[in-house]
């Protein structure tokens, strides 16, 4: 069963190229379920309903409810934006988390041009101070009924300034208790995917991993599938070599996930690899600002792996 991930930026940038270029990654890795995040809707038309349309893939989408923010920063007072599910599935039940938004999380610093992704004249204008209208963060749910075993899928875009770990970490223990409510019912681990805006030793990943830190919710571990990588594997999803990305003068740093709970009977859900994907340029266009994250899982059934 192959995961994939992925920011897909909105509408900033070339977005009309960007998308066909989305288009083309997709349809050549194949995956069987897809977390979106950034994904637009306008006058009816949405990118994820599309990109379904385009590869033959179910789907479910959820637009954040609280749209000014990102509609000041894209200059376009009409659009939405939303998390995304893709799926060679049905999707067989669905159900959505709101996330604590930075002014109610207790961490109200200044944006100062730092922020959600993007180049600074597409960042520079971010909307209410201190971000008070970045308050529409969630996490989207959906139970795929794949042969054999449903799987319990989740997507989420976590808030974005790198003042904001103790915002993120509120989030991540809303995020926690949401998985810890849908994941039951299926011996298929629970798949969580997203944008997270942290770091891999970032307090708000290692409440998810147990390892380094008491999880959020008691007992319940998921596992960074990027330690299934191959050593020395490039990494980052955030790429200073991305030219919409070196603008910032960001690190390369790694802030977008596959998060995969404990196998189940069998080696069921179990890691078999993982790597980036939409790295560089199709036909002289860079799909996203973000890379994707690519990981393949041991599948309920022999063909889907």
């Amino acid at each position: 069963m192959r995961i994939l991930t992925w920011n897909v930026w909105g509408r900033f940038g070339p977005w009309e190229q960007r998308q066909k270029a989305i288009l083309a990654v997709l349809r050549d890795l194949r995956p069987d379920v897809v977390g979106l995040q950034e994904v637009w809707q306008k006058n009816g038309e949405n990118l994820a309903e599309w990109l379904a349309g385009e590869l033959d893939l179910h789907w479910t989408w959820e637009p954040t409810r609280a749209p000014q923010w990102w509609r000041q920063r894209v200059g376009d007072p009409a659009v939405d934006f939303g998390n995304a599910v893709l799926s060679r599935w049905p999707v067989a039940d669905r159900a959505v988390a709101q996330l604590p938004p930075l002014h109610e999380a207790g961490d109200d610093g200044p944006v100062d041009g730092a922020g959600d992704n993007g180049p600074p004249d597409e960042a520079s204008d971010k909307g209410p101070p201190d971000g008070a209208g970045d308050d529409g963060r969630l996490v989207l749910y959906a139970r795929l009924a794949a042969p054999g075993q449903d799987v319990p899928f989740f997507t989420t875009h976590l808030s974005s300034p790198p003042y904001a770990s103790a915002v993120r970490c509120a989030q991540v223990a809303v995020l926690a208790a949401f998985v810890a409510e849908h994941r039951t019912g299926t011996a298929f681990p629970p798949v969580v995917t997203g944008d997270f805006n942290a770091v891999p030793d970032s307090d708000e990943i290692r409440l998810l991993g147990g390892y380094r830190t008491a999880p959020s919710v008691p007992g319940q571990v998921l596992l960074d599938a990027w330690q299934y990588a191959e050593p020395g594997a490039a990494s980052a999803t955030w790429d200073a070599a991305n030219p919409y990305v070196a603008p910032t003068h960001d690190p390369s740093v790694r802030i977008d996930y596959v998060h995969v709970g404990p196998c189940g009977p069998g080696g069921l859900g179990a890691v078999r690899g993982v790597r980036r994907a939409g790295d560089g340029p199709v036909d002289g266009v860079w799909p996203s600002d973000h890379a994707a994250v690519v990981a393949d899982l041991a599948g309920p059934d022999a063909t889907s792996g």
